[in-house]
């Protein structure tokens, strides 16, 4: 059997962003609105640094707007409450991002229920997770698993009727995963790590995502042959090299590789298409906050 065809979320993402580049210039020529993303970031952990970093740097460069809010770690949940509020009436930003983790002090459901749902380009509010849940629509989709999709749809076209097995049931990945399969007509399984049988489970999927958040759990004989494996994992673990260390995904990708038809690689899978969605969030909430057709991204 052939190896398997490698998903290049990389590609797909600046592709992505381009399309959003577009109709971000299109907005503004045609309606004067320029799209505006406020980040929140609370405390100095260094990879959060890096992440909001990056994600500041796209906004601006796909004709964005970006207000950028660092607080110190010892930010009161009073006061963090207090510039949500300040960034739910302020016409120019029409997407909210809270980096999480939060500092400890801080209750996050109660900073994720105080983001107006029109701006929650997480789509982490209640609300939106009721919407998606429902499958009505309208609502934010979580990045991360709306990236996943975008990158399955690309692959394989058509979803309806295949087998799809996620193994993760998180908020953030596993769980609105789930939903958007089930709402492109899969039938679909949510596993975990105390899944019994798990191998089998996995073994019955067309699609597998692999979203639970264990360097290199999912096997090369868990897999169907012909299947479409999208591993969501980031994993530092240690190098060759003394004192190096590597980035891995939730899936032997090397075993995976022997079997699978398609597979998302890590790095280069699904991780750069985080940021790509959460910019086309941000166009699709200026849009519908004034109230403007959606474009097809």
């Amino acid at each position: 059997m052939a190896e398997a065809k490698i998903i290049d979320g990389k590609a797909f993402a600046e592709g992505l962003r381009a399309r959003v580049g577009a109709a971000a210039a299109a907005l503004k020529a045609q309606h004067g609105l320029v799209p505006g993303l406020a980040t929140v970031l609370v405390g100095d952990d260094p990879a959060s640094h890096v992440y909001v970093r990056n994600k500041n740097t796209q906004t601006v460069a796909a004709g964005m707007q970006s207000f950028h809010h660092p607080l110190p770690a010892t930010t009161s949940q009073a006061e963090l409450l207090a510039l949500i509020a300040q960034l739910n009436a302020d016409p120019a930003v029409h997407g909210i991002l809270v980096q999480l983790p939060l500092p400890k002090q801080i209750d996050t459901d109660s900073v994720i229920a105080a983001i107006d749902p029109a701006k929650d380009v997480d789509g982490f509010h209640l609300i939106n997770v009721g919407k998606l849940a429902a499958g009505i629509g309208g609502g934010a989709v979580p990045c991360t698993p709306m990236g996943c999709l975008m990158l399955l749809k690309d692959a394989l076209g058509d979803l309806s009727g295949k087998s799809a097995v996620v193994v993760g049931r998180s908020n953030i990945v596993g769980k609105p995963m789930a939903h958007l399969l089930l709402g492109e007509s899969c039938t679909v399984t949510i596993a975990h790590s105390r899944t019994k049988n798990l191998p089998e489970v996995c073994r019955q999927a067309d699609i597998l995502v692999a979203a639970v958040g264990r360097p290199l759990m999912i096997q090369g004989d868990w897999i169907k042959p012909g299947a479409a494996v999208i591993d969501v994992g980031i994993n530092r673990v240690p190098g060759a090299e003394a004192g190096k260390s590597k980035l891995v995904g939730d899936v032997d990708f090397a075993a995976a590789m022997k079997v699978a038809g398609f597979i998302t690689p890590v790095p280069g899978g699904v991780g750069p298409m985080t940021i790509a969605c959460l910019l086309r969030s941000t166009l699709l909430a200026a849009c519908a906050i004034h109230g403007l057709p959606a474009p097809s991204l």
